[in-house]
């Protein structure tokens, strides 16, 4: 068994005078950067010691407990006009009663009286003034123009009862605002620091997606002698501490608990199953009805925000949808046997944390205007960054943060299972990846792989029969989401050209993927400072963490590294973009040990050729690489010695 040759990028390939570095080298000694010596590329390097400034998202799941017949999930689908038409329909004999026995089942079967993502009801009465000043302010069409007046849907939030009168109808994730403008406005002789600091933290609530979403009430330094990321994670902890103290006391100011609703909040990574079950049971415009925020906090223009998020939710069903034909060309469907995707879709309800860092030195540097490095040079050594730090994010996916589940083998169609997959990686990757999940699954019978047909009934009872159990995987939110939508050969997404990824937005469109009006899903986003202020890296990879503490702040921690590491390899002339070509295969080629190590495939192949010179350098440092037998032309790599690898370099060209 041959080795791969040694890693090499730890030479240098070119002399110090400016006029041979790489284009991207070049641009960092215009901003600054100095090689010529370990300490002053210590001192001058972006994202290093005193650097970096962070800030974090969280997604957390919310639920409502009660009886169905005080929640509003449960009240609002017995009394809707779906319900209502699906009745007249059965009875008529135009639509089988079993949709509405199952329908009703939902409703009467929730013995625990669990209501995930339903909104809750209160008198408005409850809340103090400076609260129903918020809620008013919200309820504008645009916060900007207060003469246009209220928004056309603001009767779904106002809403009159017999006995009760006004009654406010909201989301959680919009209750907590409400909650912390109230206990604001109610506090007689508060200080007015304190008052004008609690004010600036409503905003920081929002009302965007189907969960509740905070992000960090101020910008963190990372600091070495503060432990680094866990400054971070001890913001996120008082943020997410003072968020369920928010809910507990509007469950008990707003009166919740005595109308038989309690609001929770939590940390889970997974669209909730009842409703999953649920969302196979309506269609998906009522689902959107019923489920999708109506963004109250956090946008001038909240019902055009709204409408931006019913599109996610169109365009993300109609994609996996139309993941279908690709699964076919990839030669992974063989027949017309298929399973149909809903075309509603409940992958905007994974909730997981972006963890944003920003370099002062790239700011300052951005912000002052100066002549030598500017947004398209920002942009150049930021894809390139961007393009190096891909290859350690397996060090992250079950080590930081995860979302166990368990597929049965019914979920095993791969028009299921294999979720946004086809859009994520190419045809090849793709395949590999999916002989050698069936394969860690044991979906085989004597020798035979074998999966599910199609029916529920016969594939449970195959199970049962021939022992099949389906699989475990530690993090099924990066399969089960769309975290990075491939390039086409004509629209690189890193390629260091301004807009690049505004036309690759467009090809995905014209192949009825994506829509141009989205925002790009990717594993990592430049931030940049004309956009948002500070110049940096926003990582969206993370699921659940089981310890802030713990888990998010070293993940903080590796992830400053990471960016520290990619700027010297780049300032030192190791990389150019050249050396990670910007083509769809060497993209999927290193995506595809992401995706491995999330569903817990134990092997991946990469061609012994690749253009990607840093995989190639870091295959060097793996062991018990073989080429394999399968596939002649390709290598044989394990992904626990792929990761062991990436940890030799960080050793190596990360210790200092």
């Amino acid at each position: 068994m041959s080795r791969m040759p040694e890693l090499t990028l730890l030479e240098g390939r070119c002399e110090s005078r400016s006029e041979s570095l790489p284009p991207t080298a070049a641009m960092l000694r215009t901003l600054g950067v100095d090689t010529r010596s370990r300490d002053r590329l210590l001192a001058t390097l972006p994202f290093g010691a005193g650097d970096t400034t962070a800030g974090s998202e969280t997604e957390l799941q919310a639920v409502v407990l009660g009886n169905g017949r005080d929640v509003d999930l449960a009240r609002s689908l017995e009394e809707s006009n779906y319900v209502g038409n699906l009745i007249r329909r059965s009875q008529s004999g135009e639509a089988s009663p079993r949709l509405l026995a199952e329908i009703r089942e939902y409703l009467a079967g929730n013995g625990e009286g669990v209501w995930e993502n339903s909104w809750v009801r209160f008198p408005r009465r409850r809340l103090s003034p400076f609260a129903d000043q918020v809620l008013r302010r919200d309820l504008l069409a645009d916060k900007r123009r207060p003469e246009l007046g209220a928004r056309r849907d603001a009767g779904r939030f106002l809403q009159q009862d017999a006995t009760a009168g006004e009654m406010v109808r909201v989301p959680i994730s919009y209750l907590v605002k409400l909650a912390l403008a109230d206990h604001l406005g109610s506090r007689n002789g508060i200080q007015a620091s304190l008052s004008a600091f609690g004010t600036r933290l409503l905003d920081h609530y929002l009302s965007d997606n189907t969960s509740p979403e905070t992000f960090s009430f101020h910008v963190v330094p990372l600091a070495p002698e503060r432990g680094l990321g866990k400054e971070l994670a001890r913001e996120t902890s008082k943020r997410f501490l003072l968020t369920h103290l928010l809910s507990a006391y509007a469950n008990r100011k707003f009166a919740l608990e005595e109308s038989g609703q309690k609001a929770l909040i939590y940390f889970a990574p997974h669209p909730p199953q009842r409703q999953k079950t649920l969302n196979d049971l309506i269609p998906d415009a009522y689902y959107r009805e019923l489920f999708m925020s109506p963004c109250l906090s956090g946008w001038d223009e909240g019902e055009r925000k709204h409408q931006y998020m019913q599109l996610c939710h169109q365009v993300l069903g109609r994609s996996q949808f139309n993941a279908i034909a690709k699964l076919r060309e990839a030669g992974i469907i063989t027949n017309n046997l298929v399973v149909l995707p809903n075309i509603s879709n409940t992958s905007l309800a994974n909730n997981g944390t972006h963890i944003s860092l920003g370099s002062r030195m790239l700011s300052r540097r951005l912000a002052g205007s100066k002549p030598g490095f500017g947004r398209v040079e920002e942009k150049v050594v930021g894809d390139l960054a961007i393009k190096i730090m891909e290859h350690f994010l397996p060090l992250f996916v079950g080590t930081y943060s995860g979302a166990p589940y368990r597929l049965d083998f019914e979920d095993f169609h791969p028009e299921k299972a294999l979720g946004f997959l086809p859009h994520e990686l190419d045809y090849t990757h793709l395949r590999m990846l999916w002989r050698r999940w069936r394969k860690k699954a044991d979906l085989s019978v004597m020798g035979r792989s074998l999966t599910p047909f199609g029916p529920t009934w016969l594939d449970r009872g195959l199970s049962k029969v021939l022992g099949l159990k389906g699989d475990f995987i530690g993090d099924f939110r990066l399969i089960d989401y769309p975290v990075a939508f491939l390039s086409t050969p004509q629209s690189p997404a890193f390629d260091g050209r301004l807009g690049n990824q505004d036309r690759l937005k467009m090809d995905l469109a014209e192949q009825g993927v994506f829509d141009r009006q989205m925002s790009l899903y990717l594993f990592m986003k430049q931030r940049e400072q004309a956009v948002m202020g500070f110049s940096g890296f926003e990582g969206r990879y993370y699921s659940q963490f089981e310890s802030l503490h713990r888990d998010m702040g070293h993940a903080a921690s590796l992830q400053t590294l990471l960016c520290a590491l990619a700027f010297k390899l780049i300032a030192t002339g190791r990389f150019d973009h050249g050396d990670i070509p910007d083509t769809p295969t060497v993209e999927s080629e290193r995506r595809q040990i992401f995706f491995a190590t999330a569903i817990g495939i134990p092997t991946f192949f990469v061609r012994r050729d690749t253009r990607n010179r840093l995989l190639l350098g870091i295959l060097g440092l793996a062991r018990n690489v073989r080429s394999s037998r399968r596939y002649p032309g390709y290598l044989r790599i394990h992904v626990r010695e792929y990761q062991r690898a990436l940890v030799a370099v960080l050793r190596r060209e990360g210790s200092d």
